[in-house]
């Protein structure tokens, strides 16, 4: 299977391209109802990573962004790639922002999306808090494997 990179303007109305551009738009908006046109009214979302985090639902995709919005007053997302195969894009993001307590929301990571009609029908989230601790990879493995050896135990 070969994915073209493209960029995400000059492509279909309604294309995987196209809709990361819509949302990434509405997000930086801040307009809500643009945000969730964005998304099929059966959306499932899954959180590989985190599993219980998944959902089902453009309803829930409000209530998450209304919370998102009225806690990050100041968010702005980029797009930083984003590749088409078909109807899925996979797409790199970072979203930016000062939390009303005055501490940094700073998330990187990926999202796939499957795209039908111009809407996100499901998505596969992998963004993560970025760790912005001097944490060395030595360090960051050998906790992992302490952590998990412990569990196992």
């Amino acid at each position: 299977m070969q994915i073209e990179t493209e960029k995400l303007m000059g492509h279909e109305m309604d294309g995987p391209a196209a809709m990361a551009q819509r949302l990434a738009d509405a997000t930086n908006a801040r307009d809500i109802d643009a945000r969730v046109a964005c998304f099929a009214d059966d959306y499932v979302n899954e959180t590989p990573i985190h599993p219980a985090r998944g959902f089902r639902g453009r309803g829930q995709v409000r209530s998450n962004w209304e919370q998102i919005f009225a806690f990050v007053p100041d968010l702005k997302v980029a797009v930083l790639g984003c590749a088409v195969d078909g109807d899925v894009a996979w797409t790199e993001w970072e979203m930016r922002g000062t939390r009303r307590d005055g501490t940094a929301h700073h998330l990187r990571g990926v999202i796939l999306f499957g795209v039908l009609d111009g809407r996100a029908v499901w998505a596969r989230f992998y963004l993560e808090p970025v760790d912005e601790s001097s944490v060395s990879v030595g360090d960051a493995v050998r906790a992992q494997v302490v952590r998990e050896t412990a569990v196992a135990s």
